[in-house]
C-alpha cells in the first residue's frame, strides 16, 4: 500500500492514558502518540532507535538520566538500547515518534 489514511492506521493502548495510532513501512515506523494530562511513559529501553518530536502540548523526556521539558516543535533523538521515558503534567500532548527498524510487538 502506498497510501494510507489515518483511519486505517493500526491504534493500541500503550500505558494508561497513552495511545498511539501506528503506519509502517519495511525499515521504518511512525507512531502518533497522545498522552492524557499526568501520563507517564515508564523508563524503558529497546534496540531500535527512535526519533520524536512534539507536536502539541508539552512533556518531560528523560533520556539517559537527563531530563528536559519539551514543548511544540521540540524534538529528540534516542539512540539504541538506552533507557528513556516520559511524562506529561496537567495538559494533554501529542508526539510523534519514528522507530527504526519498525517495533514488531506493536504491529
Amino acid at each position: 500500500m502506498f497510501f494510507s489514511h489515518p483511519a486505517d492506521f493500526k491504534a493500541r493502548d500503550l500505558a494508561p492514558g497513552i495511545r498511539s495510532e501506528l503506519i509502517w513501512g519495511q525499515r521504518i515506523m511512525f507512531s502518533s502518540v497522545h498522552l492524557d494530562p499526568n501520563a507517564t511513559i515508564a523508563t524503558h529501553a529497546h534496540e531500535h532507535e527512535q526519533v520524536g518530536i512534539v507536536m502539541e502540548g508539552k512533556l518531560e523526556v528523560t533520556i539517559a538520566g537527563e531530563s528536559r521539558v519539551l514543548g511544540r516543535g521540540d524534538a529528540y533523538v534516542v539512540a539504541s538500547n538506552v533507557e528513556h521515558s516520559a511524562r506529561t503534567f496537567n495538559e494533554s500532548a501529542h508526539v510523534l515518534d519514528a522507530f527504526a527498524p519498525p517495533r514488531e510487538e506493536y504491529k
